[in-house]
């Protein structure tokens, strides 16, 4: 075990290595920070100076070289906009994106298994067929037209009078096809101080309530992909010996379905399904933007617009040791799981 985690933080480390120097590659093609910062109207001998004084006309590595010694101090310069230390502006909006991402994980989870399960259960069933059919419609939506949706649907609300308004059953249907919207679209509303930065939405009903939509948005990427993965390897299962071997032997079908094939079907899920919830960070930058939730991918896109290098370098360099964490994460569950296979990849 001690291993293996010294291994993954030399893999964390090489990831962010590697992560850096990108970063710091393409800077010269993400404008020109210093006109973010003073604007139109200073002069040029101002904006010259202030740019010898960030260390701007310093040659790549000295500039790479600077970063790196303060980046192993954990130290990963100030934003030019906020005019903070980045791990500060990342620390304020770290928490809105891992709750959007918890939320959306909590969607995906709760909902796949079953849907999956009863899919692969009954596959000629209608409803099984409908959630093969929503999953495809699913897919093929992106996550931005997915939230727009939403937020017509059940933020402004949808009026349709198809059916004649002068009768009782045409104004029940009518009522049935229609939304009244009226739910949280935009921000996070009040969430309640947990310690220091941390803010929480988790914690309050109305809080609850500004997450629901976002959070089904996001969610909406990977459902899909959940629910048909876990259904095709349930088949899978479900046609192997030791399934058939169960059945002969007379165990009941419940315990068949839930202890011996649910158990084998999630080792595959949850190798790939662990880095897909991984890849929701990322994601977020649509979600984010289109509600305006104030999280990491809304600040990513602010720093891009505006230049700000150090913020950009250091929200990349963050997203790839989460992305390390959750692999790693993965891992020890699998571990857990599977007791047959080890971590340092030999067999148990």
């Amino acid at each position: 075990m001690i291993a293996f985690l010294v291994k993954r933080l030399f893999h964390a480390l090489l990831v962010m290595f590697v992560i850096s120097i990108i970063a710091f590659a393409i800077q010269d093609n993400l404008g020109d920070p210093i006109q973010q910062m003073v604007g139109q109207s200073v002069p040029e001998s101002e904006r010259a100076e202030l740019r010898e004084e960030l260390g701007l006309n310093d040659p790549f590595l000295v500039q790479y070289a600077r970063f790196a010694v303060n980046a192993a101090q954990f130290d990963f310069g100030y934003s030019y906009v906020f005019n903070q230390p980045t791990t500060e502006v990342i620390a304020r909006h770290l928490p809105a994106t891992l709750e959007l991402v918890a939320a959306a994980t909590f969607l995906i989870i709760t909902l796949s298994v079953p849907i999956g399960v009863y899919s692969a259960i009954k596959p000629r069933a209608w409803l099984s067929r409908f959630f093969m059919g929503v999953s495809i419609v699913g897919i093929s939506i992106p996550v931005f037209l997915t939230a727009i949706m939403l937020i017509q649907l059940f933020a402004i609300g949808v009026s349709w009078t198809p059916f004649p308004v002068d009768t009782a059953w045409g104004s029940w249907l009518n009522g049935v096809i229609s939304t009244e919207g009226g739910m949280p679209a935009y921000g996070r509303g009040d969430p309640v101080p947990v310690f220091g930065t941390w803010e929480t939405n988790f914690a309050s009903l109305e809080g609850l309530t500004y997450l629901v939509l976002p959070a089904v948005s996001l969610a909406s990427i990977m459902l899909p992909l959940f629910i048909r993965l876990i259904r095709a390897e349930m088949l899978e299962v479900m046609q192997s010996d030791y399934v058939k071997f169960a059945r002969a032997k007379g165990i009941s079908m419940r315990r068949i379905y839930f202890l011996h094939a649910l158990k084998n079907t999630m080792l595959p899920v949850i190798t790939v399904g662990g880095v897909q919830i991984g890849t929701l960070v990322a994601y977020t930058i649509l979600t984010e933007t289109v509600f305006q939730w104030p999280g990491m991918g809304l600040m990513f896109l602010d720093a891009i617009e505006r230049s700000d290098i150090p913020l950009i370098v250091t929200y990349l360099m963050i997203v790839g040791l989460i992305f390390v964490i959750t692999n790693t994460i993965v891992d020890l569950i699998y571990g857990l799981v599977n007791p047959t296979i080890k971590l340092t990849g030999k067999p148990a």
